[in-house]
């Protein structure tokens, strides 16, 4: 977990809790690339409007947010690469009293959006979902006319490829004999699969995946899967063959919806298989796993910690930024299994370590 994208997700919390009396919580979104004047432009556009609002203490609350983030946006010649977010406030819990606060966010990934929104709370949903944990999984859908190749990334389905092939449908062309016509079909079908296994390997070795799910409308895909054309290295990271209608976009989609089952399974068995690591390790008493915030805290001082166990709930700032300079993995732990409800009982953090302490 990287230290800034903590660090952010920390912050959206804190965003989160704080609620307006009245809708004078401002969010300003600009997207990446933007022109900065014309954002200022529509601030004070914005700025002249709320001028005529008839609630005294909104007016004023409003018009402090809007100056606040002018006054911010001053420091910047041009737009960030990714895009800025501003917020801004009265965050006073005192009724009638005045404290207008702004936050200068510099967005993890390019922002698309142009937002300008006034409420009792703050808009964090876009932030939100670039600092949500991101599973990778490929999704391929396929028959012997056409296939798609996506990704699915957290909760988005992005489509990476699609192609059309060149096989023939089961229908006799002219005068072939049904034999010689099946052969050829077949091994236009050969091609075709090999073609589709090409694509795959061509864009999912740019991602780190947990796993790629096949779909599709008929036999083709279990075809595909038992031919082996993904080879060793792709075909072991297939978690399940699903039938889904289309090979298109909708096809990934509800490829996406048909496999739940095996997302939550892929997504737990990881867990399963950390913690079944650790408490093996702690059974043989191998002295290569610790428990307790300070034991865990004296490892990893030491440089000795390959993996952090947390439970969910008990995130720790200062250690993760700690992690982070040892190039030690903090893994988030559910209290939904067995396995992470014994994490819970020996204190919520555990560590698996790269060699065995004296």
């Amino acid at each position: 977990m990287e230290e800034h994208i903590y660090k952010l997700r920390k912050l959206l919390e804190e965003l989160e809790k704080i609620k307006g009396r009245h809708t004078e919580l401002v969010s300003v979104y600009i997207p990446t690339g933007h022109n900065l004047q014309d954002i200022v432009n529509m601030l004070r556009q914005e700025y002249t409007l709320t001028e005529n609002v008839k609630n005294k203490t909104v007016r004023n609350n409003v018009l402090g947010a809007i100056d606040k983030i002018l006054q911010e946006l001053r420091f910047y010649s041009k737009t960030p690469e990714n895009g800025l977010v501003l917020f801004a406030g009265n965050v006073s819990e005192v009724e009638g009293q005045t404290d207008i606060k702004v936050w200068t966010i510099e967005p993890p990934e390019p922002l698309r959006i142009k937002k300008y929104w006034c409420d009792q709370k703050f808009e964090t949903e876009p932030l939100q979902d670039m600092v949500a944990e991101k599973e990778l999984y490929g999704l391929v859908v396929l028959d012997n006319r056409e296939a798609s190749i996506g990704l699915l990334k957290g909760k988005k389905i992005e489509l990476l490829r699609q192609i059309e092939s060149i096989v023939p449908g089961k229908t006799i062309k002219g005068g072939q004999s049904s034999v010689r016509f099946q052969r050829v079909r077949e091994g236009l079908i050969n091609d075709w699969y090999k073609i589709i296994a090409d694509n795959v390997r061509e864009y999912f070795s740019k991602f780190i995946l947990k796993g790629i799910i096949l779909g599709g409308p008929g036999p083709a895909k279990n075809n595909f899967y038992d031919g082996n054309y993904l080879l060793t290295d792709l075909q072991k990271q297939i978690l399940g063959i699903k039938n889904v209608g289309y090979t298109d976009e909708q096809g990934l989609e509800e490829l996406v919806e048909r496999s739940q089952d095996i997302l939550a399974e892929a997504a737990i068995a990881k867990e399963k298989a950390l913690l079944q690591k650790f408490f093996e390790e702690l059974r043989k008493d191998s002295g290569l796993v610790t428990y307790g915030k300070s034991k865990v805290d004296k490892a990893l001082e030491l440089g000795a910690v390959e993996i952090i166990l947390l439970n969910e709930g008990m995130e720790d700032e200062a250690l993760v930024k700690k992690a982070e300079q040892y190039s030690t993995t903090v893994e988030i732990i559910s209290r939904d299994t067995r396995e992470g409800e014994q994490l819970f009982q020996l204190g919520g953090i555990a560590a698996i370590l790269r060699w065995k302490l004296s």
